[in-house]
């Protein structure tokens, strides 16, 4: 499978947009699976450095995880004001919290404007973006969480850290030899 459509300006981007390795992640904030990639991620992130871009979008499975729209809304919200990624990481630390108030406090810990963050949590705009990032892994054949894609072919190998920065650091190689 391959991911539909590919990465563009409508995603949240970490790291150098020029590098060999792009990793897309379809997630949900409160699958205890996506807690644990995140730190498979964080490793994988410090491993390769400017040979990866990351991406994520949001897979929120609502009917197994109550909390995982709001936070997938929380997150995007944040994102509103240029704060996405440190949001996608107290989201990560803190998947026993993620209730409204909680969700609230951390946007206030993050030093968001509240009122703009109240309005753009409940926004339409917000639940369009999450509705799009699902609507993409549907079409890409996600069917559960954490689902990974490597330069935008599906990826099902082991995500234990070891193993996936062993395999995104071969790929890495290979990529940088090709004439």
């Amino acid at each position: 499978m391959s991911l539909k459509p590919p990465v563009g300006p409508q995603d949240h981007v970490l790291g150098n947009p020029d590098a060999p390795i792009e990793l897309v992640e379809y997630g949900d904030f409160e699958c205890p699976f996506c807690g644990q990639a995140y730190y498979s991620v964080k490793a994988v992130q410090a491993a390769l450095g400017d040979d990866l871009h990351f991406v994520f979008r949001n897979f929120p499975l609502a009917q197994a995880h109550p909390h995982a729209l709001q936070a997938a809304q929380a997150a995007e919200a944040a994102g509103l004001q240029g704060r996405f990624w440190e949001m996608h990481d107290v989201l990560f630390e803190h998947q026993d919290m993620l209730d409204e108030p909680d969700l609230f406090r951390f946007a206030g810990a993050l030093g968001l404007d509240l009122e703009r963050f109240a309005r753009d949590f409940a926004s339409p705009e917000v639940a369009a973006k999450i509705r799009a990032d699902f609507l993409s892994g549907a079409r890409s054949g996600v069917n559960g969480t954490p689902t990974f894609f490597v330069n935008g072919e599906r990826y099902d190998g082991s995500w234990a850290p070891q193993d996936f920065v062993a395999a995104l650091s071969s790929l890495a190689r290979d990529v940088a030899v090709r004439p």
